[in-house]
């Protein structure tokens, strides 16, 4: 069985009662599909330490546990860090706990979507997701896509997500140099203004030529 759980985890539903009470087999089981939690034992569903096994193993877990799990600090954090997007599942409760947050952000930058309004206007929590994904900025509070450390880090790590800064922000000339040198092609976004700054412009072929020397260097492996 526990071959064939590992291969396919919801295969678990056609195990005995026995086996589906047998910590091995179903840990193997929700590791391949998450699914496969709900066709545990009711034995292993209510042993804290087997849910917390379950959800540090697979995320997605939270998709088929119960409302008092998905409110389960502990459990939910054990999901969100494996699994960021995991905090879709997580009680409205903890969508707005910054711990819980912090760490689906780490994990996943873009499950920044799942996270409460009150979160998504923290600068803490922002930066953290737009660090690890210049995208998530399109997550973020109106205020915070006008914040000059919040829009640096994003266009840091992704030039193309200052397209998703304030208007305000793509005619500053730091947060456009930072865009432009991480991708060239993030001038098209900037201010009209600074389309045409002399010194911008001037960097714009460097930069370009500076990417393309890398390609034509970087070793053939």
């Amino acid at each position: 069985m526990l071959a064939a759980v590992t291969q396919n985890g919801i295969s678990s539903q056609y195990a005995s009662i026995q086996l589906r009470g047998n910590r091995e087999i179903v840990l193997a089981a929700v590791k391949q599909n998450g699914e496969a939690s709900q066709y545990a034992s009711v034995a292993l569903q209510g042993d804290i330490d087997f849910i917390k096994a379950t959800v540090a193993q697979n995320g997605n877990v939270l998709e088929f546990a119960s409302w008092k799990m998905r409110n389960d600090k502990d459990k939910v954090l054990a999901a969100v860090t494996h699994n960021g997007r995991a905090l879709q599942y997580a009680s409205e409760e903890l969508k707005g706990d910054k711990d819980v947050v912090l760490a689906a952000v780490a994990h996943n930058g873009n499950s920044l979507e799942f996270a409460s309004w009150k979160m998504r206007n923290d600068k803490d929590i922002v930066l953290a997701a737009v660090t690890h994904n210049g995208r998530a900025l399109q997550y973020a509070s109106e205020e915070l896509k006008g914040d000059k450390a919040v829009v640096l880090a994003a266009v840091a790590q992704n030039g193309m997500s200052l397209q998703l800064a304030s208007v305000g922000l793509r005619d500053n000339k730091e947060i456009i140099l930072a865009a432009v040198t991480q991708n060239v092609n993030t001038l098209q976004f900037a201010s009209n203004r600074l389309k045409s700054d002399t010194y911008i412009r001037s960097l714009a072929p460097v930069i370009q030529d500076k990417v393309d020397e890398d390609i034509i260097l970087a070793p053939v492996t």
